[in-house]
């Protein structure tokens, strides 16, 4: 199916919506960490230990710039590094607990933020969101 001229304009807006969105939540998170970061470190919390190469190819970014940001979450303390037993070439990274209460922390502020924005809405409009939300889900995945 070829792409209409009203479809790429939807995909326009929608691309800026959530690029504005995206930020303006960083933004509220309230952390000092850069957007990689961040995402390396929640991609820890949720599939971790994993060995550099692992989160390499789940933050879909090359070894070596896995390499600097595990460095600076471990300089924070927010991850820790260990030999893997399985393979002694290599690490395992894992979220330390300070790592998980700024993570926590974060989404506390994230999800209050859009809950307050939520509340201002008539509930025909809060049920468009939960539909875009669903659809946006199933977009992505």
């Amino acid at each position: 199916m070829r792409s209409t001229p009203a479809d790429r304009e939807l995909a326009t807006r929608l691309r800026l919506a959530l690029a504005r969105a995206a930020r303006r939540l960083r933004q509220e998170g309230g952390t000092d960490l850069s957007p990689s970061l961040t995402a390396a470190l929640a991609t820890i919390e949720r599939r971790g230990p994993l060995t550099p190469s692992e989160l390499a190819a789940r933050e879909r970014v090359a070894r070596p710039t896995v390499t600097r940001i595990a460095c600076r979450l471990e300089a924070a303390a927010l991850v820790t590094r260990t030999a893997d037993p399985a393979d002694g070439r290599s690490s395992l990274i894992t979220v330390t607990p300070s790592g998980r209460a700024l993570l926590a922390a974060a989404r506390t502020r994230k999800d209050a933020f859009l809950s307050e924005r939520l509340d201002a809405l008539a509930p025909e409009d809060r049920a468009t969101l939960e539909r875009a939300a669903a659809l946006l889900e199933g977009m992505v995945e």
